[in-house]
């Protein structure tokens, strides 16, 4: 029996043209074709654990072989560069209130320069573990890229688009780099500290993130990695036993904003998704999804909605698409709003006319609703929430977001704009379905994902509706500053994070 309580408090705006609105709903529109096909996963075999733990993971700052454009792999010859070592000095004060009890850290020169720079005056241990290098590419390693083009043909072009099938010199890296990850989670989380810190590479971390959620070698370049970004991830024992939850609670977190960039896994993008979480609402924050969306933002998520439509004023939106109830369209028409007046701020030549449309399909607040009436008992709101309900209510927030994600697919890729950037503002919940449907999971899949109020994701398209999604980032928060969701458990509070 369920009713809900919301910890921590939930996150979530502002302008001078008024917006357009249309009522439309997409809910009719045929079926598309999923920007991915039916991909292998990997079920994860972890030790079992006794006590929730909390495992942050950073890219090494910017190298001197990034900057060349060469080919690192597994290689120990480049160091940080000045920008690296700035990205990293960045990414220890986003960390600086933030509680480690071990630091993992590859032993190449560039991420255990960043682990030092991170760590900073830290005396907890530092463990180097050969596990965490970067993928080993073997005869690639050193060469730049056109030079690996020249030299190796149909094999680079095989590591460009199908990486997971890629072999050379007898190996195939990306499957060594997926059994290399899970030997270095077993030793990850056979250490007694509750609160992790691990610092090591692009390909690597990806794997990490891959394996942790039980997928295979064909999410590679799927789930984004930047120089010193942070990704979290939840593993939460059961209290009858039973296999560990594991929950993705962000990815990516960069030193600079994820809007900006128009590159993904070293492709440019010009078709991209912005997922907003609306703002909190005026309930109780302990039982703010109670009563979800009826009631107006309260004063923190209109604080939340003016900083991320602060945070998209970097990019041109050209369309929002939202629920109809009144947190998200209030969001919603804060970021149309600053985008309306974006040559007076400075942003842009001549304000940006957006349209806000109300998707039907994208309220999905009545199907939480129906279940709190019948039920008594409690729903934390933090990593792997979604745990808590039953099927019946997954299965009618399945069904729902998939009509959402065609309907996005279809508003994304009208073929009249070349570039486009569309937001989609909803609750958390839905967007969580939303980038499971993205990366073609299963129902289930969906509670190996969170998202707080005000949170941004970022879905990028490189290669066009046929393509594969690519994740830049997901539950975004630094752009909230003061009432951004800490990385890691409080220092003063003992309690389950």
């Amino acid at each position: 029996m369920l009713s809900l309580v919301c910890h921590p408090p939930l996150f979530s705006g502002a302008g001078r043209t008024k917006p357009r609105i249309s009522g439309s709903s997409f809910s009719s529109l045929r079926e598309m074709e999923s920007p991915l096909p039916d991909l292998r996963r990997s079920a994860p075999q972890f030790p079992a654990i006794r006590e929730a733990k909390r495992v942050a993971l950073v890219r090494h700052g910017q190298s001197t072989w990034n900057e060349e454009g060469r080919i690192q792999g597994s290689s120990d010859h480049s160091v940080l560069t000045p920008k690296g070592e700035s990205q990293a000095e960045t990414s220890r004060q986003m960390l600086l209130g933030d509680s480690f009890d071990v630091c993992f850290t590859s032993p190449l020169i560039r991420s255990k320069r960043t682990a030092e720079i991170i760590w900073g005056a830290r005396t907890e241990e530092m463990i180097s573990e050969i596990d965490l290098r970067e993928i080993d590419l073997y005869s690639f390693q050193g060469l730049l890229k056109h030079e690996g083009k020249e030299k190796f043909g149909s094999a680079y072009r095989q590591w460009q688009k199908d990486a997971a099938n890629f072999s050379i010199d007898d190996h195939f890296p990306v499957r060594e780099l997926w059994d290399r990850a899970r030997c270095s989670w077993n030793k990850i989380l056979a250490h007694e500290g509750k609160s992790v810190l691990v610092v090591a590479h692009n390909a690597v971390n990806q794997a990490l993130v891959a394996t942790a959620l039980g997928l295979g070698t064909e999410y590679f370049r799927i789930l984004l990695q930047s120089n010193c970004g942070v990704s979290v991830l939840d593993f939460i024992p059961q209290i009858h036993g039973g296999s560990t939850n594991i929950c993705l609670n962000r990815l990516n977190q960069t030193p600079n904003s994820p809007i900006a960039a128009g590159i993904s896994a070293g492709r440019k993008s010009n078709k991209r998704i912005i997922l907003v979480c609306q703002g909190a609402t005026q309930s109780n924050p302990e039982v703010s999804l109670l009563n979800m969306g009826y009631e107006p933002m309260n004063m923190l998520g209109v604080i939340q909605s003016q900083k991320t439509a602060e945070l998209l004023l970097d990019l041109k939106v050209d369309c929002i698409l939202c629920s109809p109830r009144i947190a998200s369209v209030d969001t919603a028409m804060a970021i149309a709003e600053v985008q309306g007046a974006a040559d007076c701020l400075g942003a842009d030549c001549i304000p940006r006319d957006v349209e806000v449309k109300k998707i039907l399909d994208l309220e999905i607040e009545p199907i939480f609703q129906q279940a709190w009436k019948k039920s008594t008992g409690t729903i934390i709101f933090q990593s792997g929430w979604l745990n808590c309900l039953d099927d019946g209510v997954l299965q009618q927030l399945w069904n729902k977001s998939k009509n959402a994600w065609q309907a996005l697919l279809h508003e994304l890729f009208d073929e009249s704009v070349t570039d486009k950037n569309l937001v989609v503002v909803g609750h958390p919940a839905v967007h969580i379905a939303l980038i499971s449907h993205c990366l073609n999971l299963t129902m289930e899949k969906m509670t190996s994902f969170h998202l707080d109020a005000g949170s941004v994701s970022v879905i990028d398209f490189p290669d066009g509706p046929v393509g594969k999604g690519v994740i830049r980032c997901t539950n975004y928060t630094a752009h909230l500053g003061r009432w951004s969701i800490p990385v890691t458990r409080s220092t003063t509070n003992d309690e389950e994070f």
